[in-house]
């Protein structure tokens, strides 16, 4: 009977990964034993190393303020940001895409409209 058991390091969990385990377990939603079997990580200390880099908890003063962060955590949380940005957009671009659409064919609605019923709709308002 063979193990398929596969010993994991820390290195084998992506930066994104920590931060959201560590995020958890400071925001409450997670004990360490919770984030333990839920990620199915193997042992509390990689959960206490990652707590101890990632986290805000300062561990020399024993005391919650807020750490620096790592150029790490900088870099994921301006990609994700990035990444947002241009879904927004994209969304923008499209919706304006669709109301330049919506305004050409009301035009020519009006237009065949004129021309159909042979009476002016739009107001030719002239300035004075």
């Amino acid at each position: 009977m063979k193990n398929n058991y596969v010993k994991r390091t820390q290195k084998d969990y992506p930066m994104s990964f920590k931060l959201e385990v560590v995020r958890e377990i400071e925001q409450g939603e997670l004990t360490r034993s919770q984030a333990l079997s839920k990620y199915g990580i193997q042992a509390k200390s990689t959960i206490k190393d990652w707590l101890r880099k990632y986290g805000n908890f300062d561990w020399d003063n024993q005391s919650y303020k807020p750490m620096p962060k790592s150029p790490q955590q900088r870099i994921i949380e301006l990609e994700e940001k990035i990444k947002r940005l241009e879904k927004q957009k994209a969304r923008a671009e499209h919706l304006e895409d669709r109301a330049d659409k919506k305004a050409i064919l009301l035009d020519w609605r009006i237009d065949l409209a004129e021309k159909e019923f042979n009476i002016p709709i739009r107001k030719n308002s002239k300035p004075k």
